[in-house]
This record gives C-alpha cells, sequence and structure tokens, in this order.
C-alpha cells in the first residue's frame, strides 16, 4: 500500500510503500514453491525438502529477492494509480528496509513523472502551402512516360548507333593500363543520352555499328569514389546489338489501348487531373507535416531527457524491425548507409524530441477540446484495420482494446483540429528566403 509520495524535483517524485508481512509471507512460499524442485538437501528427496529446512541451510532470507521481484510491479502500479503517478520511466535509487516476515518490507524509490507542459498556441498555426497547378510540360512529360511504357525495341542492323538507342556492350575500363574493380561489363544494356555512365562516355558510342571493337576514353569526375576521382580511364568496348524504341503514335487509339479514354483530348484532361490530384495531395500532406512539427514547437515545460532516449529507443527498434521484415539485416543495412548503431540511434533521437513534443502536445488538445468518440467511429476504425492487415475483425478486437482504439481516435481528432484551424500562407519567394539567411 501507498505511505507517501512527495514531489522533491521538477518531474520527480519520492515514493513509499509497504508490503505488509501478509503479503510478503505469500510472496516468499510462492517463491520457494516455484524452486523447490531444483533445489537438492541432503536426507530428502529432490525438491521435498521442508520451507524451514532450506532456510536452516542457506539462511531465513534465501527468497526474500525473488519474493520482492514478483510482488513489487504489480504494487508499484497501485501505488501509482493511488497516488496519481503518470511515470515515465522506470523506478530508481530503490531501497529495502526493514524486510522480514515479521514486519515485511518498506520500499522507497524515486520515479520520473510526465511533465506537467504548456502549449503557447494550437489554433492560428501558419504554414506555408503551395497553390497546385499542373504545366503543359508537365503534362507532356507524364503523356510521353505513357508512351515510354507503350513503346517496344526493334533490332537495328543497317546503321550505326544514334542518340537514344539502346545498345548492347561488353566493356572493361583500365586506368594506367590497369583493369580496376567494377569497371567490367558484359552484353550490358545501355541506352545512349540516359546518362547513366560516366560524362563523355556514352556519346563516344554514337557513330560505331554492331561487331566494332573501339576504346572510349573519359575523365572520372572529382566527386567520384576516391580510388578513381579524377583519374584518366580508358574503355575497351565491343558493341554486340542496336535497337531503337518505337513509340505508340500520339493519336486516339494510344487513348484507347490505354483503356479509360476515347480520344487523345479525354487522355490529356483525364491525365491532368490524375497530377493536379497527386500534386494537391502532396501539397497537403506537407502542410500538415509543417504544422504539426510547428506545434512541437510550441511546447513549453521540463521534459525529462528519458522520456525523449526511450522514444529514441522505440524508433530504432520500430525502423529495424520494418528493414527485416524487407528481408534485410538491421547491420546490413547501417553498413549499407555507412554508419553505426550509436550514430544511427543520435539521428533517432532527434527526431524523438520532436516525437515527444508533438505526443505531449496533442494529449494537451484532447484534454482541452473534450474530442466524444461514438461506437460507430470505433467500428469503422476496426473495419479500417481489418482492411489493411487483411485479418478478421473479431482477431483485431481480441487484440486491440476498444481503449486503445478510441485513445487512436481521439489523437488523430487532436491532428485534424489542428490542421484543420491551421492558416496556409503562400511560400516565400526563394530570393526572400535568400536575403532572410544572409541577416
Amino acid at each position: 500500500m501507498l505511505v507517501s509520495a512527495n514531489k522533491t524535483e521538477v518531474n520527480t517524485y519520492s515514493v513509499e510503500i509497504k508490503i505488509t508481512p501478509e503479503q510478503f509471507k505469500e510472496a516468499v512460499n510462492k517463491a520457494y514453491l516455484s524452486q523447490r524442485k531444483s533445489i537438492s538437501v541432503p536426507g530428502f528427496r529432490k525438491g521435498k525438502a521442508p520451507l524451514h529446512i532450506i532456510r536452516s541451510l542457506y539462511g531465513k532470507e534465501v527468497f526474500f529477492e525473488d519474493a520482492l521481484d514478483s510482488i513489487l510491479p504489480a504494487e508499484i502500479d497501485a501505488a501509482y494509480a493511488q497516488a496519481g503517478i503518470n511515470a515515465v520511466d522506470q523506478p530508481k535509487d530503490l531501497k529495502v528496509d526493514p524486510c522480514s516476515l515479521e514486519e515485511g518490507a518498506t520500499v522507497t524509490f524515486n520515479v520520473t513523472v510526465k511533465p506537467e507542459i504548456t502549449l503557447k498556441q494550437y489554433k492560428g498555426i501558419e504554414a506555408e502551402k503551395e497553390e497546385c497547378s499542373v504545366t503543359d510540360e508537365e503534362l507532356d512529360a507524364e503523356i510521353q512516360r505513357m508512351r515510354e511504357r507503350g513503346s517496344r525495341l526493334i533490332d537495328v542492323d543497317d546503321r550505326p548507333v544514334a542518340d537514344g538507342d539502346v545498345t548492347v556492350i561488353d566493356f572493361e575500363g583500365f586506368v594506367d593500363g590497369v583493369p580496376f574493380e567494377g569497371g567490367k561489363g558484359e552484353k550490358y544494356n545501355l541506352t545512349i543520352g540516359s546518362g547513366s555512365f560516366i560524362p563523355g562516355f556514352e556519346e563516344q558510342i554514337i557513330g560505331h555499328s554492331i561487331g566494332e571493337e573501339f576504346d572510349v576514353n573519359v575523365t572520372f569526375p572529382e566527386d567520384y569514389e576516391e580510388s578513381l576521382a579524377s583519374k584518366q580511364a580508358v574503355f575497351k568496348i565491343k558493341l554486340h546489338e542496336i535497337k531503337f524504341k518505337e513509340y505508340p503514335e500520339l493519336d486516339d487509339d494510344f487513348a484507347k489501348d490505354l483503356g479509360e479514354y476515347d480520344t487523345l483530348e479525354e487522355l490529356k484532361a483525364g491525365t491532368k487531373e490524375e497530377l493536379l490530384e497527386r500534386k494537391v495531395n502532396a501539397a497537403n500532406r506537407k502542410f500538415e507535416d509543417d504544422v504539426i512539427e510547428k506545434l512541437a514547437e510550441n511546447v513549453e515545460g521540463e521534459i525529462p531527457e528519458c522520456m525523449f532516449d526511450t522514444r529514441a529507443d522505440y524508433n530504432v527498434k520500430d525502423f529495424s524491425n520494418r528493414v527485416a521484415q524487407q528481408g534485410i539485416p538491421f547491420e546490413t543495412y547501417l553498413a549499407y548507409m555507412g554508419t553505426d548503431p550509436d550514430s544511427f540511434k543520435a539521428q533517432m533521437r532527434v527526431r524523438a524530441v520532436s516525437d515527444v513534443k508533438i505526443d505531449l502536445a496533442l494529449e494537451k488538445i484532447i484534454e482541452a477540446e473534450n474530442f466524444e468518440i461514438t461506437d460507430e467511429q470505433v467500428e469503422a476504425e476496426y473495419a479500417e484495420m481489418s482492411s489493411t492487415y487483411n485479418w478478421e475483425v473479431e482477431k483485431i478486437k481480441a487484440s486491440v482494446s476498444v481503449d486503445t482504439v478510441k485513445e487512436e481516435l481521439k489523437r488523430k481528432a487532436a491532428i485534424d483540429f489542428v490542421v484543420s484551424n491551421a492558416v496556409a500562407v503562400a511560400p516565400a519567394v526563394q530570393e526572400d528566403k535568400q536575403e532572410e539567411q544572409a541577416e
């Protein structure tokens, strides 16, 4: 039972709880019963030695630690509930004195609690939002991508390579007459003009014919990998095949082949509408993200560092699990990204600071606005979860409580409230931004 709970520092409480002799004796007896099977005592069959015999051999406190380990978690939680403590970390500086079968146990510890914060503003937050439109150039580019998907490769054998052709080549690169690692390929498909090779490489393929063997001379860029940066190289080339892309005619038949439109004009109008919708959705998402980030900036208060550390650990674990689901070991991912666990956690902690502030702000808004969640909303959320995870609704209900769903819906409601009450402003002109930075 709770004896006392006193605030000693900002976000820190000193708590004292009492475990009665009856509770402690029961916990000690349970510890004895769970462990006696593994205890051998001369004169008794294994697991049959009475408690008082074991105490005489190992001391009367033999099961005290196990008893405390079993009983303390529930007793601490009960004390938190009684004192109205919202703990954000494990108990620290835990002391037990006294601890006996006659007196029970008195336990004191310190605990870090959720901070009281002030939210300067959550209505009328300003954030930039672009006015969305689709230019003729963007529409033409999208139509061209559609033609690209509908194109086919035609073999060429009566002319040399031209810009835009797809070539099949063997190549091997040499620096100072010595081949270098990664500089060799066979039957490689290279589209001339794609810019996928070193600058100057593709242009030197133009004009050559099938069966030719020739050299390509290039200089690696300064920002290339250190062993090759700025060095001159010679590539030995053998040209096997030349193909060109045949694009579908841009007409009504092309629109009909896509299966959604009857005319080219309808295709262009529909494509423009889709592009605009994508832009609007992207702008809305960015606006929402920016508003919520600014909400975090409006949080004032002394937030315990342990909250940031806990959230960073969670972020790392969550990211690691998502990477693993894609079949990539987390250590392999870190090595590929050129980082290590400590550096990665430091990056996650930066994100965690904002995450914690956002959570605290949303809790404050939920409290202030008193959002009501209906049974219909809860059922709709269960149905959406079922569709998303392809899992039966009843199984989801068994694993996710109604209270959890309601809390998540309240969080969504708070985000929607902040965003719907935010003020969209036109993005600053780039020159203005540069002037501000210079000042």
